[in-house]
């Protein structure tokens, strides 16, 4: 193994979180399995005192370092040519991220491991000859410039000297330029001489300082010209300019001048470069043959290369035209076109852009680390980080410009399952260039929460006799938690009910759904209440787990018939003694039984079935049976009944029982006669609570039927009167009118109503008549004139007869109508308001007296019979409106129709008014 030294340094200890920078040396092309250096003991860590202990790139990016993980042993993984690595760089590392994991605690390694050089390489000239043409007056320390010598190595493995073969002529002199770069170039030190000698060979070796030294030639063949008087001179043999990197193609770069004073074509200056410059040169630069104008050819970088050297020389159109040279620098200078660059390297990661860490994870863990780079130089390439997106996390400086993302606090999954964060970098330059990357960190769930039940404590009712298998109830229970860790089974935690059977053999829980099942029929009677409890756990590990109650309450059903316990039956019979001089109300019998059902169900009451000789009776509650007579010999000496005790379920259930009455000769106690207060035979009839319901919703349906009926008829009775309000009692027909000139037809010493001069007073009743002698008067002589008063009207009308009356007594054989005098008013709209008011609102004037003289009458019209109830009902009417119209002024001469269109009138309004009803 060749040698190889390993030295560390302490850079940053922050926290929790500690970075570490630790610097290895190797050679370049060391065997694979070289050790390089071991993590663990330069970190002082003891695999042995945990064995968790691991090492772990960040992110391996190539396979020429390899290490072990239970260690950290660096080793190397494959040959490294330090040359195809870093090519010319002075200084050639290979970087990378470990992180080591020991006793529950997280630990950034910056591990460098610097690439040694080995003079592997020899000096190598770009042509293995070349010829150069020298005037023989070419004056002493001239120079040539030769190619230069490569060597893919550096340091002092790279070339160092040059030297020449045996010549008096010439001298090879080396100069090292301030990129580092050197060039040779063959100088004169002794006068030539064409005619003497015309022609030189000269091998030019470079050699390197590695150890041993490695060596490269080129032979320079040189051919001796004749002079030439004079040769161009540049004004300057050496420059040095700047040129922008962000110059454009084409710009001017610089100008040179060179002076011939031969005359014509030997004095005329052409330029150009010197035969074999550095392609990358002849590249980037182009000169003006005439003018000596270098124009930029292709565009440059200074991050590419800082500068370049320019070999111009400058020669005569004459023959055997000596060349001058002049150097010129061209120096790049750097302007702020590079954004800064953002690299994100995960501790764990399985896509780009995302990074995971568990919730579990301590205040100040390690996440991720982040480096930036900015390929400008100065101001512009200092690059500011900043994190933003949430405060939970924060940047930490590992070294340079490398950072870490760090947890300031302890992550909660189900609180916040994912942080978007950004990362910004902004560079120094005017104007300021600044990259924005977004990241992404997804927080791994842990085992941290139990399944929740949704309740404490499940009430459950169960009827009894249910069938096995039967659903009962689910019970749901949610975890918070993701994948195996929110997966919830469910299972019942071993208990005994009172008997000592275990739990399992009455009930089953579906281990995925919660639904709870029956496995055996409940009954009541011996089981009322069932308790247990379900567990519900996750599959995370360690499984988390909570419970919940469950009580599963037995409903009864009538599924027991009620039996006698008192008296003893024997075949389904018993023998009772009997005193032979029992009397009415003697106790004989006090019947008890028993139900195993509950409540309604086993609330019990007794009844006799049979009784042929019907001399008991019995108290359904209290199961007493008692004598309804005394006894006799004329009952016997057995005196048998069938007696039945009956639940109250909703399909009650019953049993019977034959009772004998055995009639002794020993006589009835005193204290053993009861008296019955119930006055039935039998026993009374018991409306429980569905019977009264009943009833009582019959009787609501009664009363509405009763008020929908009474409306429907008020409601037709007011249609009506208001169609008698529009038309009139005595219809569209028109009546003549007498003269008003003659005498009032009720004067006389009776008369009912007074002069004209006097004001028309209301009607009054005589108190002398009973109700069915009562006769209606006008307020005001008839007369067809259509009065409003108050949006209120009546036709007046009036009518007598000399001879006839009429009388509105009714012997039930329709014979209403009858001789008789009668006035009536008609009906005025709004008179009344109910039937109530036709007594309170009537008055009537009966005068025996009355003297009605002869009249004409004109034919009236819809003439209709009625019976002697509508009639009744019409008469009432007519009081009513007597009491209601005002009193009139003017009194006008009765016309010699009126009894008849009264009576054809009185006809018509209770045809209406039967109608109506």
């Amino acid at each position: 193994m060749k040698f190889f030294c390993s030295y560390f340094m302490l850079l940053c200890m922050i926290s929790n979180v500690s970075c570490m920078t630790t610097k290895y040396i190797t050679y370049e092309e060391d065997a694979p399995g070289t050790e390089i250096g071991n993590l663990s003991q330069d970190l002082k860590i003891d695999p042995a005192e945990d064995p968790e202990t691991s090492f772990k790139f960040i992110q391996k990016t190539n396979a020429m370092i390899g290490m072990r993980q239970i260690d950290g042993l660096l080793t190397v993984g494959e040959v490294i040519d330090r040359e195809q690595l870093c090519q010319r760089s002075p200084q050639c590392l290979i970087t990378f991220d470990v992180v080591a994991f020991s006793k529950e605690k997280f630990q950034l390694i910056h591990v460098e491991v610097e690439v040694k050089d080995i003079n592997d390489h020899s000096p190598r000239f770009t042509r293995n000859e070349t010829h150069l043409d020298i005037s023989e007056d070419a004056l002493l320390n001239s120079r040539f410039p030769l190619d230069v010598a490569v060597d893919r190595d550096v340091g002092d493995n790279y070339v160092q000297s040059y030297r020449v073969s045996h010549t008096n002529h010439f001298a090879v002199e080396v100069s090292t330029h301030e990129d580092g770069e050197t060039s040779a170039e063959l100088v004169l030190i002794k006068t030539l001489d064409r005619e003497t000698e015309e022609f030189y060979t000269i091998e030019v070796t470079a050699t390197d300082g590695g150890t041993p030294a490695k060596s490269g030639s080129m032979t320079v063949y040189i051919r001796v010209l004749d002079f030439n008087d004079n040769s161009p001179t540049f004004e300057h043999n050496s420059l040095k300019v700047e040129l922008s990197e962000d110059s454009p193609i084409g710009s001017r770069v610089l100008k040179v001048h060179a002076f011939d004073p031969d005359a014509g074509v030997n004095g005329e200056v052409v330029y150009g470069f010197v035969e074999g410059s550095v392609s990358e040169v002849t590249r980037v630069f182009q000169i003006d043959h005439i003018t000596g104008e270098v124009t930029l050819k292709d565009s440059v970088d200074y991050e590419t290369k800082k500068s370049y050297e320019l070999h111009i020389q400058a020669s005569n159109l004459g023959d055997n035209s000596v060349s001058s040279n002049c150097r010129a620098i061209v120096d790049i200078v750097d302007v702020n076109d590079n954004a800064p660059e953002i690299t994100i390297k995960p501790m764990t990661s399985t896509s780009d852009g995302v990074a995971f860490i568990t919730e579990s994870a301590a205040k100040e863990s390690f996440v991720a680390l982040i480096s930036t780079s900015d390929a400008d130089s100065g101001p512009n390439g200092q690059v500011q980080t900043k994190l933003e997106g949430h405060t939970h996390f924060k940047l930490q400086q590992a070294y340079s410009d490398t950072f870490m993302i760090v947890t300031t606090t302890t992550l909660d999954r189900e609180a916040i399952p994912e942080y978007n964060l950004t990362v910004i970098s902004e560079d120094l330059g005017s104007p300021p260039f600044k990259t924005v990357k977004h990241y992404t960190i997804r927080i791994t769930d842990e085992n941290d929460n139990a399944p929740m039940f949704s309740k404490a404590v499940y009430d459950v009712s169960v009827i009894e006799n249910n069938i096995p298998g039967s659903y009962m109830t689910t019970v749901v229970a949610r975890d918070l938690d993701v994948g195996k860790n929110g997966k919830v089974s469910y299972s019942l935690i071993d208990s005994e009910l009172p008997d000592g059977s275990p739990i399992s053999t009455f009930v089953s829980i579906d281990p995925q759904s919660g639904s709870l099942y029956t496995l055996q029929s409940f009954d009541f009677e011996t089981l009322k209440e069932v308790e247990f409890a379900v567990e519900a756990s996750d599959k995370g590990f360690p499984p988390s787990s909570s419970t919940t109650l469950i009580q599963i309450h037995v409903a009864d059903e009538n599924d027991n018939f009620p039996y006698f316990t008192y008296p003893v039956l024997r075949n389904n019979s018993a023998d009772v003694p009997i005193p032979f001089n029992a009397r009415s109300g003697y106790l004989a019998l006090r019947l008890t039984a028993n139900d195993e059902d509950s409540d309604v169900n086993g609330e019990l009451s007794f009844h006799i079935l049979e009784d042929d000789g019907k001399l008991f009776s019995i108290d359904k509650d209290s199961g007493e049976i008692v004598l309804k007579r005394k006894l006799d010999a004329s009952y016997g000496d057995i005196l048998q009944i069938k007696v039945s005790v009956v639940d109250s379920g909703r399909k009650p259930l019953s049993s019977t029982a034959s009772v004998r009455f055995v009639v002794t000769d020993t006589g009835a106690q005193e204290d053993q006669v009861v008296i019955l207060l119930r006055s039935q035979n039998e026993e009374t009839l018991a409306f429980d609570v569905w019977t009264a319901v009943i009833i009582g919703f019959a009787g609501c349906c009664v009363l509405l039927l009763t008020a929908i009926i009474i409306l429907t008829v008020t409601c037709t009775f007011k249609r009506r009167r208001r169609h008698f309000g529009r038309n009139g009692l005595y219809g569209s027909t028109p009546i003549s009118k007498n003269s008003s000139s003659g005498s009032n037809i009720f004067s006389g010493p009776n008369a009912l109503l007074r002069n004209e001069g006097d004001s028309m007073q209301p009607l009054y009743e005589d108190k002398s008549l009973d109700f069915e002698e009562k006769l209606f008067l006008p307020c005001k002589p008839f007369e067809q004139t259509l009065l409003w008063q108050d949006e209120k009207y009546c036709m007046q009308k009036s009518v007598t007869s000399d001879t006839d009356q009429l009388s509105v007594k009714d012997s039930g054989e329709g014979d209403a109508l009858k001789p008789g005098l009668m006035t009536f008013q008609p009906l005025a709209r709004g008179a009344f308001k109910s039937a109530g008011d036709w007594k309170s609102n009537a008055q009537v004037i009966q005068s025996p007296n009355m003297h009605v003289p002869p009249i004409s009458f004109t034919p009236v019209h819809n003439t209709t019979l009625i019976s002697a109830s509508s009639w009744r009902e019409s008469r009432g009417k007519s009081n009513m409106l007597n009491t209601q119209r005002r009193t009139g002024t003017h009194q006008t001469r009765v016309e010699e129709q009126a009894e008849t269109v009264n009576n054809a009138f009185l006809l018509s309004a209770s045809s209406e008014l039967a109608t109506t009803f």
